[in-house]
């Protein structure tokens, strides 16, 4: 191809064609110049610039030149920078557009033109100037690192971004430079060495090196992590995680990671503004595999504190871990993993109105309740603020948290609200639960002339009120007046002991959450499946069945054995089972508490078999109720007189072991733990049992007793460990109180029956270079006046607060305590015989003077009136302890009501079958229905176990915890009723106490009851499928040929009336059920019985 164009050089493009008209490429844009080697035009350099703009004094960079018309070959071309030569590198040469040289070293710092000339011609000048620099490096931070590596380094100096050809090196291992260069500063990002070592750091440019004098960097040992807690948190993150190791602070920047897989759209967590969080992704199939990191802080060597990363609900959590530098130590190798936990839910202050202020009375605690609160974050973390004020928060537990708000009302955090806002925080989630009002009383602003008009008014209409009212019927007119008298009363009784209730909750809540932290630790000492089954099947007894041996010869085991087998094998005969049971049940002589033991007999006879049993029991209440509906509907279930209604009681407590356990058994214990703690607070009398706090009048110390709260120190040996712990106690207390409030500490939440006994240990003071004293309830010291022996106390023995004391093995001639002492059961009033007619009879607090038995039936009728209107003060001191529990009550019959948790299958079951019942015998009668489920469960179930929480619990229930459980599971019972609940000045102390908060608890009832029969009714194969998994469950747990041997006792004292029975039914006949009995029965007792 040839240009017959006379110009030294032409731009042309160039592109590929076939033929005349098809294009090959599709390429528009490439251009090359054509030049004229024969045309000798003195061309003129243009656009000199080049890159980069400075260099090293010491030489030996490499500028690159740009710029149009320098030459045709690298050899016609001389270049000059600041004057000084730079030789050209032929191999790197573009013709006329670029040049690369290599630079000479200049005299020092100075600053020029570069200059390109072209075969000697006038050369070309650049317009920018180049700087020939001199760097100097001044500083190194951080000096040490891990020798993993990974740690960002600073250098600093002058100069230092000159050139382009930069690279630092420590110890001989490459820095990876971390972003640009400046003049003062260097970032890069060390190598990992095999070594621990000092090593020097140099930067180089080009050829020429630097080395940063009078500092080494320091190569050190790895950090190591050994601990961190706590091990969960919400999604929402920012929990202070509190991490232990060595060597943490030679990294300085350690974060926490969170390595998430997530759903590939974009995440948004949190405030993406907050500088410290770093997220890195990299897709993964159809997600995202995203780190999430948050920045720690070491406060030394071995002490690191990080926050949880916040991360999105919906992600899957690949890995936890803490990056230092470039160690990565995941928190499942310190021994547990790290746990992510639903975010919490809170709900507003004021629930009936979202946009109207929460209105709170100075002194009042704030009550928040929610779901999941404690899971991931302790009490002392949270902080609860209402505008610039802070709410001390007191509680926090899975529901519930109580503040103690500024007794006078704060200022916003900002303008935009007159009233503050409540704010809880927990981590980085924030709860926004509404304004506050604060109510404080003002003048009235009503019109002293409208008041008067008002007096005057009202004191003409109160003739006309009168006589209305006396138109009522008298009778009807009192009774009313006396309710409303009493509740106003109550109210006003409540008000007054409303500041001491309110310290003694905040103070009850305190003890509550530290035995929060000791169930979180040790646990709540539950009995086991077997141990539940004996105390519900069988109360009161010794030794029950499961924990007897089969007492039989050894000769004859096997084949009593064979007998009982072949018993088992035919009570899996419905018609043999229920002619058994309805024949037991019309024996006039088998006792209301042998048809219960029987009962209990068959229900672990057949726990392996519940369905079956479950059929059976549903055929025998039918026939119960066919039996009830005859004569008084609403007593069916009211009292267990029969088989069938032991059998239903065992039934539901096996049913509901499972909900037990994970809904109600912590209430039940926080109710039980509270309750212990609040009356051990004040006096008990040791003799009578009465106590200072109680909720129940029988047991109400009603004398004024001085006492002092005291502090001892105890020592205990438990095992090969000696403790010394802190103890409350009174001066009042007696030696064995005392021993039993130690053990109670030491060992909280230890199993009762594992815990050694208050009798077998010995109270011994230590005070110092006095000695020790070993203390007892009864010694020589002990005051004695008129047959009156009073029990010793601290105070008697003279002990001070701060006292040391000790828990040692009771020394064996020390014979004034033992177990049987009747004085520590509060039971009655001991007598010691001493010789003289009367004996020496014992008191603690208070002398129980028992009057001769004519003297108590003459002043038996002054007794009940006076028990009738209890004093004032004394209905204060119930309602002060009522006021204290009362958080906790609502706990537990929430939890028994099922609040927020699915309903049973059992309790909806056997709820529908009542229904099913109601409706075939046509009774629409909704009280009555009502009734009937109040007796087959709350009253069978619930009541049982609120009474007796010493059946679900290893625990010691005292005669006082005991009497106030009571109450409470009467107040429980009054709640089922549908029918009003009045109450006046004759009414049970109990009723009286709780008269306002039944109507609540009444409504909870109904609801619950609505809220059952609304749900998706339970099918025959659910309810199968559930029985069989509990029969499986616990299969080992129970030893029926021992329940066997007792049932057949039963079956032999009624031998005779069974075959009976047996034969008269045709179909038993044709089973010859009789025959088979006799055949078991010739094999167990070795006897044959004649049809």
């Amino acid at each position: 191809y040839e240009y017959p164009l006379h110009v030294f050089e032409h731009p042309v493009t160039v592109y590929v064609k076939k033929g005349d008209v098809y294009r090959v490429d599709n390429k528009d844009d490439i251009n090359v110049i054509c030049y004229d080697f024969q045309l000798h035009i003195m061309a003129i350099i243009v656009n000199v610039h080049f890159s980069p703009s400075t260099g090293i004094i010491d030489g030996g960079a490499i500028i690159t030149i740009n710029g149009q018309n320098m030459g045709q070959k690298a050899e016609d071309v001389s270049v000059t920078v600041c004057d000084q030569p730079c030789t050209v590198l032929p191999e790197l040469y573009v013709v006329s557009n670029r040049i690369v040289c290599n630079l000479s070293a200049s005299e020092g710092v100075e600053y020029g033109h570069v200059k390109v000339s072209v075969n000697g011609r006038e050369p070309g000048v650049s317009t920018q100037l180049f700087f020939y620099q001199d760097p100097q490096l001044y500083s190194l931070t951080p000096v040490k690192g891990p020798m993993a590596g990974g740690t960002k380094i600073t250098i600093f100096g002058t100069k230092l971004s000159t050139g382009d050809q930069i690279t630092v090196t420590v110890g001989g291992l490459p820095c990876e430079l971390s972003g640009n260069v400046t003049d003062d500063q260097i970032c890069c990002i060390t190598s990992s060495s095999s070594v621990q070592e000092e090593a020097p750091v140099l930067v180089s440019y080009g050829g020429v090196k630097r080395v940063l004098e009078g500092t080494l960097y320091n190569y050190t040992e790895n950090p190591t992590i050994s601990s961190a807690s706590p091990s969960k948190a919400f999604y929402g993150g920012g929990r202070r995680i509190s991490v232990t190791g060595s060597n943490l602070d030679v990294v300085q920047a350690p974060h926490m990671t969170a390595v998430i897989k997530s759903p590939l759209e974009e995440l948004q967590i949190g405030d993406g503004n907050r500088r410290r969080k770093k997220r890195r992704r990299r897709e993964l199939g159809r997600s995202i595999v995203q780190e999430i990191s948050e920045q720690c802080h070491h406060n030394s060597s071995t002490d690191m504190q990080c926050l949880s990363p916040a991360i999105p609900e919906d992600a899957i959590i690949l890995d936890v871990l803490f990056v230092l530098d470039n160690v990565r130590i995941p928190f499942s190798s310190l021994g547990e993993n790290f746990t992510y936990l639903k975010n919490p839910t809170l709900k507003p202050l004021n629930r009936d109105s979202l946009s109207k202020p929460y209105s709170l009375k100075p002194g009042n605690v704030l009550d928040i309740e929610g779901e999941g609160l404690d899971s991931g974050i302790y009490k002392e973390e949270v902080r609860a603020m209402i505008g610039n004020g802070v709410c001390t928060v007191k509680t926090l537990t899975h529901n519930h948290l109580y503040c103690e708000p500024p007794l006078t009302a704060p200022q916003p955090l900002d303008g935009s609200t007159p009233l503050p806002q409540f704010v809880i925080h927990m981590g980085n989630l924030r709860f926004n639960l509404g304004q506050v009002k604060y109510d404080v009383e003002g003048h009235s602003s009503f019109p002293r002339e409208a008041k008067i008009g008002l007096g005057v008014s009202a004191a003409l209409l109160v003739p006309v009120v009168l006589i209305i009212i006396f138109m009522y019927r008298r009778q009807s007119k009192m009774a009313m007046r006396d309710y409303k008298k009493v509740l106003v009363q109550l109210e006003n009784l409540e008000t007054s002991v409303g500041d001491q209730c309110r310290k003694e909750f905040t103070d009850l809540m305190t003890e509550m959450m530290d035995l929060t932290s000791d169930i979180e630790g040790s646990g709540i000492p539950y009995r086991d499946y077997s141990t539940y089954i004996e105390k519900i099947f069988f109360p009161g007894d010794t030794v029950s069945p499961l924990r007897k041996n089969l007492d039989v010869p050894e000769n004859r085991r096997a084949t009593v054995e064979q007998g009982l087998n072949q018993l088992s094998n035919l009570l899996n005969n419905k018609l043999f089972l229920t002619k058994l049971i309805e024949t037991l049940d019309a024996q006039s002589t088998l006792s209301q508490r042998d048809r219960c033991h029987a009962a209990s007999l068959l229900t672990v006879a057949l726990h392996g078999k519940l369905e079956y049993l479950t059929d059976v029991m549903k055929t025998l209440l039918s026939e119960l109720v066919d039996q009830c509906v005859a004569k008084n509907p609403k007593l069916l279930l009211r009292r267990t007189e029969t088989i069938v209604e032991k059998l239903l009681t065992n039934w539901m407590s096996i049913c509901l072991h499972s909900f037990l356990r994970e809904a109600a058994a912590e209430p039940l214990y926080m109710l039980y733990s509270a309750i212990k703690y609040q009356v051990d607070k004040g006096p008990v009398d040791a003799v009578t049992g009465k106590a200072k706090r109680t909720l129940n009048d029988g047991r109400l110390l009603r004398e004024d007793i001085e006492y002092r709260s005291m502090t001892l120190t105890a020592i205990v040996k438990n095992g090969a460990e000696v403790q010394r712990v802190p103890v409350r106690v009174l001066d009042t207390d007696t030696i064995t109180q005392v021993k039993g409030k130690i053990l109670n500490h030491v060992y909280k939440g230890t199993p009762f029956s594992v815990r050694p006994a208050a009798h077998t240990l010995d109270l011994e003071w230590r005070a110092g270079q006095a000695g020790h004293l070993t203390l007892s309830d009864e010694d020589l010291t002990s005051q004695d006046q008129d047959q009156w022996k009073r029990i010793n106390t601290l105070h008697h023995y003279k002990v001070p607060d701060l006292a040391t004391v000790a828990l040692i093995p009771r020394l064996h001639n020390n014979q004034c305590e033992t177990p049987n002492n009747s004085f520590l059961s509060g039971e009655k009033t001991p007598m010691l015989e001493d010789g003289e007619e009367g004996g020496i009879r014992m008191w603690h607090l208070v002398k129980s003077m028992e009057e001769p038995e004519p003297c108590r039936r003459r002043s038996s009728l002054r007794e009940r009136e006076r028990a009738k209107a209890i004093p004032e003060i004394y209905l204060t001191r119930l309602l002060s302890m009522k006021g204290t529990l009362q958080k906790f009550v609502d706990d537990t019959f929430q939890a028994m009501l099922g609040v927020n948790r699915p309903i049973p299958i059992a309790i909806k079951y056997i709820f529908d079958f009542l229904d099913e019942m109601a409706e075939k015998h046509e009774i629409e009668d909704a009280e009555t229905v009502h009734i009937w489920k109040t007796h087959s469960l709350m009253q069978r179930f619930w009541v049982l176990i609120l009474k007796n929480p010493q059946m679900v619990f290893d625990i010691e229930v005292s005669d006082n915890v005991d009497a106030i459980l009571a109450v409470i599971a009467q107040t429980f019972i009054d709640s089922c009723t549908i029918s009003e609940h009045k109450v006046g000045r004759d009414s049970p102390v109990n009723k009286l106490l709780y008269a306002r908060e039944i109507p609540r608890y009444k409504q909870m009832v109904e609801k619950y009851y609505a809220d059952i029969q609304q749900a998706t009714p339970a099918s025959y194969q659910e309810m199968n499928s559930s029985l069989t998994e509990l029969s499986g469950i616990h299969a080992e747990d129970l030893s029926s040929l021992v329940a066997l041997q007792e049932l057949y006792n039963y079956i032999n004292k009624y031998y005779d009336q069974i075959s009976t029975a047996l034969e008269e039914d045709p179909n038993g006949q044709k089973m010859q059920l009789a025959y088979r009995l006799q055949q078991i029965s010739a094999l167990v007792e070795n006897k044959v019985t004649d049809l």
